[in-house]
């Protein structure tokens, strides 16, 4: 295993000597820089910044850094996110009836490309249960019903407590969670089989063959109440010709939903995306 980092994210106003200020604190503290990512909003006037380094002989101990980072940030205004590489996240899928996504994140997880722990996937069906059987992963089967959906949500909601999770995957669910459900629990990434903003909503891929477009892709995306309009993470594209039915584009498609959603994941999970003014930047 690799030598545990210390990563800091930090959002504030911008001014001169920033990027020499932060760098300044670290070493100051006796920190060894690994990685260093920054960037300037001109228009809305912010700072953004990424600043990761060996924990192994820092100054102070890691169990005061949360309170260090704090003041830091109220130096400079600003609001601030602190994370550990060794840490492994409570990760929660929810996923309905097609597999393509859920199995591959699995296998990522099983063969250490994911750096996380999945303790339960969630299905609105019951047609997964096997696969997840096969990777060891508890499965819960919570139907999904016009009537039963807000029932159904606190189920949900329910397990991810009991479960301490700290981010949900939508891996192709195909349910809308509702405005309540996002209130409570606000951390979640979903995978949309579009190029968004292109072809939002249901059935995008018979849509945009009905168009003949020459360009298909998929989303990742966090989830907020406006439906496929969160802020994006992550886009892959694969080209479709004349040639192609919507079986074809379909097919080619869950190609780049899977790329897309995994490294959307990896990237939140390496603390490389800053969500800020309904948009991210993404340190890659």
């Amino acid at each position: 295993m690799s030598e545990a980092t210390v990563i800091l994210q930090m959002i504030c106003p911008d001014r001169s000597g920033l990027v020499s200020e932060l760098a300044g604190w670290v070493a100051a503290n006796g920190g060894n820089i690994r990685h260093a990512d920054h960037h300037t909003d001109v228009g809305a006037g912010l700072f953004l910044s990424r600043i990761e380094w060996t924990l192994e002989g820092f100054g102070i101990p890691r169990q005061a850094l949360p309170e260090a980072v704090c003041a830091l940030a109220e130096r400079l205004k600003g609001q601030v996110q602190l994370s550990f590489s060794d840490e492994l996240p409570k990760v929660a899928i929810l996923a309905s009836k097609q597999s393509h996504c859920l199995f591959d994140l699995l296998w990522r997880v099983q063969s250490g490309e994911l750096a996380m722990q999945v303790p339960l996937v969630i299905a609105n069906h019951p047609d997964l249960e096997q696969l997840c059987r096969g990777f060891g992963v508890p499965f819960f089967c919570v139907p999904v019903t016009p009537v039963s959906k807000a029932e159904a949500e606190l189920t949900i909601l329910r397990l991810l407590e009991e479960h301490g999770i700290e981010l949900v995957v939508l891996a192709k669910y195909m349910q809308v969670l509702s405005s309540g459900f996002l209130e409570r629990f606000p951390d979640v990434i979903n995978i949309h089989h579009s190029f968004l903003p292109a072809f939002k909503g249901a059935q995008p891929y018979h849509r945009a063959w009905e168009r003949g477009v020459k360009l298909i892709g998929a989303t990742a995306h966090y989830v907020t109440e406006d439906l496929d309009d969160g802020p994006i993470i992550e886009q892959t594209t694969v080209h479709v010709s004349h040639r192609d039915e919507v079986s074809d584009l379909i097919r080619k498609g869950r190609d780049t939903e899977r790329l897309a959603l995994a490294r959307a994941l990896r990237l939140h999970l390496r603390r490389q995306v800053m969500v800020y003014r309904g948009r991210t930047a993404v340190f890659a």
